[in-house]
């Protein structure tokens, strides 16, 4: 299934090399920078009955434009990037669907289980996603947060991700080290996340073409979803026409 994203950075939906998202500027590496606001997105994806899509604050300066995007599509889309105990209902009552929480729950490179039960108990499991966004490490898939900079201590398998599933009821997980690069999906991962993930995920990295649409659709066993970004004409890519993943997902729905 194709999930739609609306990346913000710095107020405006981008798309961004993921590894690049360091605190240095120049550091910083841009696909694609649109002139339309945010909530031109979420209503087109309202309008297309497009669910599961993420709306995601890449640094500060992006609340305005968040809200705009949830108003626009109340009760469509989920909304990640900063959130934490003080403002997950916040968000929530704005418009989310559902909170997608990261760097919060990991605490100088592990897993804080007391802040993620937290958590859990303010939002309620069905309405908490767990990013669990990761690079290579040797042969690990590694979780990483802060901006895809920091590795964490916690690897994705199949142990780990039925200890995580108790708190959340979805898995938002980028490819790192593929992610805005348009050169493919990172299969074995997909693979992995089919095998080992208890409840859906959404797979985020590299995606290129229809083709890898149909590829994560039937490698992860139908459970695991795709995002696709730079590739896609909305976001001034050539390799996916939107048009085609809309009908992708209505020909999969029946």
């Amino acid at each position: 299934m194709f999930r739609p994203c609306i990346d913000l950075h710095e107020g405006r939906v981008k798309q961004i090399v993921g590894g690049s998202l360091t605190t240095e500027p120049g550091d910083l590496k841009t696909n694609f920078v649109s002139e339309r606001p945010a909530a031109w997105y979420a209503e087109l994806y309202r309008q297309d009955g497009l669910r599961g899509g993420h709306v995601i604050k890449l640094g500060p300066g992006n609340d305005e434009a968040a809200r705009s995007a949830l108003a626009a599509y109340p009760g469509g889309l989920q909304i990640g990037g900063g959130i934490n105990a003080d403002n997950a209902r916040a968000w929530l009552d704005a418009g989310a669907s559902q909170v997608i929480v990261t760097s919060w729950v990991f605490r100088e490179g592990r897993v804080d289980w007391g802040r993620l039960d937290q958590l859990t108990g303010i939002a309620g499991r069905e309405r908490l996603v767990l990013d669990l966004s990761c690079r290579r490490r040797g042969a690990d898939y590694c979780v990483v947060t802060d901006r895809w900079q920091k590795f964490t201590n916690s690897t994705l398998n199949q142990e780990s991700l039925k200890q995580f599933a108790g708190f959340a009821s979805e898995f938002l997980i980028h490819a790192v080290d593929v992610e805005g690069l348009c050169q493919g999906i990172d299969l074995e991962l997909v693979r992995k996340l089919a095998d080992w993930s208890p409840i859906p995920a959404t797979y985020a990295g590299g995606a290129r073409s229809m083709e890898d649409l149909h590829t994560v659709t039937r490698e992860g066993q139908g459970r695991i979803h795709l995002t696709i970004g730079s590739a896609l004409d909305l976001f001034g890519g050539t390799g996916v026409r939107y048009a085609d993943a809309v009908a992708f997902n209505r020909a999969l729905m029946g």
